[in-house]
């Protein structure tokens, strides 16, 4: 099996590696030339490529391109230059952090001229990236899944994808596990917080440690707390600035215009807006935690 990549990120290329790991071949491109030259040295299962028309060159119809853009400009003018070189029956994946509204309305112009559409939220961070991701995937045409059903299971972790159907599904799904992830850092920020205020000397670390052993809270997020805490056990050396990717405010604005409430996402959005305004030890946190599975830049003091 054979797929393009465009978009050779943090993401992008930990998919590529994942993918030739398990015996798929890729076609790689980035704007990017360090980028493509790493992916090209790795395996000879990658052939990298200067430029998108050569990318598409190389893949034989019906062709499979896979998107890992940063979401909104530089994704949407790609697809739309894609509209214009890809053939009827050929399949496009956009897998970067796109707002499933943008989706619906790509896909019109997409089904007009046969291109089958699929919209990928992916989790799991950089390690899930590399090692067995996790896949939000929708899309309107069974057939095609079919056809590229057999790169999800290769790439993700066990149970670790699902098909939803409709086109959009598949970033909503992704919309909304994002803004859970918000409320949960906050959660466990918080705590941490209050720890920091009490009378009481704690270790961090420990307690992370002992958190993520059998207790309720156990979880990803308490083994990077863990991780980050035994680099730096106050969190010192960075600044609790915590910047939003867009999906928490989607998530939130998706409750509002369905009527359903949502006050803990909503908070968590706010506080990481407050965290742009002082420094907190709730901030460090959520920050040490996002560079933690995601590799999102922390400020150093």
């Amino acid at each position: 099996m054979k797929f393009g990549m465009i978009g050779l990120g943090k993401m992008g290329m930990n998919l590529v590696k994942n993918a030739v790991d398990h015996e798929i071949e890729v076609v790689a491109y980035d704007v990017n030339a360090e980028a493509v030259e790493e992916a090209g040295n790795y395996s000879e299962e990658i052939t990298a490529v200067k430029s998108i028309d050569e990318l598409l060159a190389e893949l034989s119809e019906p062709k499979i391109i896979w998107l890992m853009l940063p979401a909104g400009k530089a994704t949407n003018s790609t697809i739309e230059l894609l509209s214009e070189k890809l053939s009827a029956a050929d399949i496009l994946i956009d897998g970067g952090n796109s707002n499933y509204k943008d989706n619906l309305e790509q896909n019109k112009l997409l089904t007009e001229k046969g291109i089958k559409f699929f919209d990928v939220g992916t989790s799991g961070g950089m390690a899930g990236a590399r090692q067995g991701g996790n896949f939000m995937i929708g899309g309107d045409d069974e057939n095609s899944w079919s056809v590229i059903e057999p790169i999800f299971k290769a790439i993700s972790t066990e149970n670790g994808y699902l098909y939803t159907g409709k086109l959009g599904s598949g970033h909503y799904l992704k919309m909304i596990h994002n803004g859970i992830e918000y409320g949960m850092m906050q959660a466990i920020a918080e705590g941490f917080e209050i720890l920091e205020q009490s009378p009481f000397d704690y270790d961090y670390e420990a307690v992370a440690k002992l958190w993520n052993h059998g207790s309720v809270i156990r979880s990803w997020l308490m083994e990077l707390a863990q991780d980050k805490f035994s680099k730096d056990p106050k969190l010192d050396q960075i600044i609790g600035r915590v910047q939003s990717s867009g999906e928490g405010k989607w998530t939130i604005e998706e409750s509002l215009d369905l009527g359903v409430p949502a006050p803990v996402i909503a908070l968590s959005l706010m506080m990481r807006q407050r965290s742009l305004q002082e420094d907190t030890m709730t901030g460090k946190v959520v920050a040490a935690l996002r560079n933690g599975f995601g590799g999102h830049e922390v400020e150093q003091k």
